[in-house]
C-alpha cells in the first residue's frame, strides 16, 4: 500500500491481535440458524449433528475415522489412554508449546520427556528425540506449533524402529500439510482443539481425534463416555468427555470456509514477508519458515526478535493499539509444576531462547488489508527506538 494511501486511516488506527466479530458478522444467519435447530430438536449431547460433523472431519483430514470430545487437552489425554499409557511410561515431546501437551501425560501418571526443538520451525528435534528413547517409551507426541507440522518422516521411522506409537498434538494445524497429507493422519493418532481462537473454531471449547485404526476408533468412542459400551456396562474407566450438538452444529458451517480462511491466512503470511523487504526488517527479524513439501497454516504468524529487544518491541507495539503476543514466555520443563522432574535452565537451550525471543503478529483471516503495514511501520518504529535507548545505556 502506497504512503498516500495509507494516509487515510489513523495513524495509531487499533490493530487487534485477532477479531471473532469480523468472522462471526460472516456467518451470523448461518450459524443462527444452526443453532435454532438445535434447539428446536432439544438434542444437545453427540446425536447427529457429532456424527455429521466426525465424518466431515474425517473426510477433510483424509482420516478413516473421526471421533468429537470436549476439548482439545480431553483428545489429548484420550489418545494416550487408548494406547494404554500409564504410570511408569514415557512420552517424548517438546518443552515449547502449550501447557496441555505435558500435563496430559501428566494426568496419566506417565513421565514427559522433554526434548529441544529446531530453532526455524520450532517443533521437536528428530535426531534429539531418537537420542530420548528408552525402553519406558511408550509413545512420541510431536507438536505441530502455529500450524507447521514436524518432520513426520523421520519421528515416524523413528517410532517405528523402536515400536512407539506417534500422538499429533495437532491442535494448531487443522489443514497443514506433510508431503501431500493433512497433519491428523500423520501419527497413529491425530488430536485437535476447536477452541475459538484456533483455525477451525467453536463458541466455546470442543476437540477431536482422528485415526485409521478401527480399534482404537472403537475404544476412543467408548473411553469418552465414561468407558461405557453401552446399557451402563463398563469394561474401563473413561472420562465425561463429549462434544455438544451445538458446537457441532456450528463447527459445520464454519468447516465449509476454512480452506478459505487458510488461504487467507495464508496470504496476510505473504504480505507480511514482502513488507519486511520492503521496510529492510529481515535483519532485525527472523520470520517463519514454510520448509519445502509443507503447508503452514499459520494459526499463529510468529516471528524471532534476537538480542534481548523483544519485550521492549512488544511494549511499544501495544502502546500504539498494535496487538502481539507471546507463544510461549516460559517453556514447560521450568515451569514450577513440573520441578519434580529435575530439569534445569541452560537444558533445552533452542526452546528457552525461542521463548525469549519469540512475538506473534496478526494474522487472523478478516484482517484488513492496510493493518499488516501499519504492524510493520510500528515494527520499524519500535526497533528504532529499541536501539535508540540500548545505545543510550552503552554511552552511559
Amino acid at each position: 500500500m502506497s504512503d498516500q494511501n495509507l494516509s487515510a486511516h489513523a495513524p495509531h488506527e487499533p490493530v487487534p491481535f485477532i477479531s471473532l466479530i469480523a468472522q462471526h458478522q460472516t456467518l451470523a444467519h448461518e450459524v443462527t440458524a444452526a443453532v435454532g435447530r438445535v434447539l428446536a430438536e432439544q438434542k444437545f449431547i453427540l446425536g447427529d449433528e457429532v456424527s455429521q460433523l466426525e465424518a466431515e472431519i474425517a473426510k477433510y483430514c483424509d482420516s478413516r475415522s473421526a471421533i468429537g470430545c470436549a476439548s482439545g487437552t480431553d483428545a489429548l489425554i484420550l489418545a494416550l489412554m487408548a494406547l494404554g499409557v500409564g504410570p511408569g511410561d514415557e512420552v517424548i515431546t517438546s518443552p515449547f508449546t502449550f501447557f496441555a501437551t505435558a500435563s496430559s501425560i501428566c494426568r496419566l501418571g506417565a513421565k514427559p520427556v522433554f526434548v529441544d526443538i529446531d530453532p526455524e520451525t520450532f517443533n521437536v528435534d528428530p535426531e534429539a528425540v531418537e537420542a530420548a528413547i528408552t525402553p519406558r517409551t511408550k509413545a512420541i507426541m510431536p507438536v505441530h506449533l502455529f500450524g507447521l507440522c514436524a518432520d513426520m518422516e523421520r519421528l515416524w521411522r523413528i517410532a517405528v524402529s523402536h515400536g512407539v506409537s506417534i500422538v499429533e498434538d495437532a491442535c494448531q494445524a487443522i489443514g497443514a500439510e506433510y508431503r501431500g497429507r493433512r497433519a491428523g493422519v500423520l501419527g497413529t493418532i491425530g488430536c485437535f482443539s476447536f477452541f475459538p481462537t484456533k483455525n477451525l473454531g467453536g463458541a466455546g471449547d470442543g476437540g477431536m481425534l482422528t485415526t485409521d485404526d478401527a480399534d482404537l476408533c472403537k475404544q476412543l468412542r467408548c473411553l469418552r463416555v465414561h468407558g461405557d459400551t453401552g446399557n451402563y456396562h463398563h469394561t474401563e474407566i473413561g472420562l465425561n468427555s463429549r462434544l455438544d450438538a451445538l458446537q457441532a452444529a456450528i463447527l459445520r458451517i464454519k468447516l465449509k470456509h476454512l480452506d478459505q480462511w487458510t488461504e487467507a491466512r495464508r496470504r496476510n503470511a505473504q504480505t507480511y514477508r514482502e513488507l519486511f523487504t520492503a521496510y529492510s526488517l529481515n535483519d532485525e527479524i527472523a520470520l517463519p519458515v514454510e520448509p519445502r513439501e509443507y503447508k503452514h497454516v499459520y494459526n499463529q504468524f510468529t516471528v524471532r526478535i534476537p538480542g534481548g529487544r523483544r519485550d521492549g518491541v512488544q511494549q511499544r507495539l501495544r502502546a500504539n493499539h498494535v496487538g502481539a503476543m507471546v507463544y510461549y514466555p516460559i517453556p514447560l520443563h521450568v515451569q514450577p509444576c513440573f520441578e519434580h522432574l529435575g530439569h534445569r535452565v541452560g537444558e533445552f537451550p533452542e526452546a528457552e531462547a525461542a521463548s525469549r525471543e519469540v512475538l506473534s503478529l496478526p494474522v487472523y483471516p478478516e484482517m484488513p488489508a492496510h493493518h499488516a503495514e501499519l504492524v510493520v511501520r510500528q515494527l520499524k518504529a519500535a526497533f528504532g527506538q529499541t536501539r535508540s535507548q540500548s545505545d543510550a545505556r552503552r554511552a552511559a
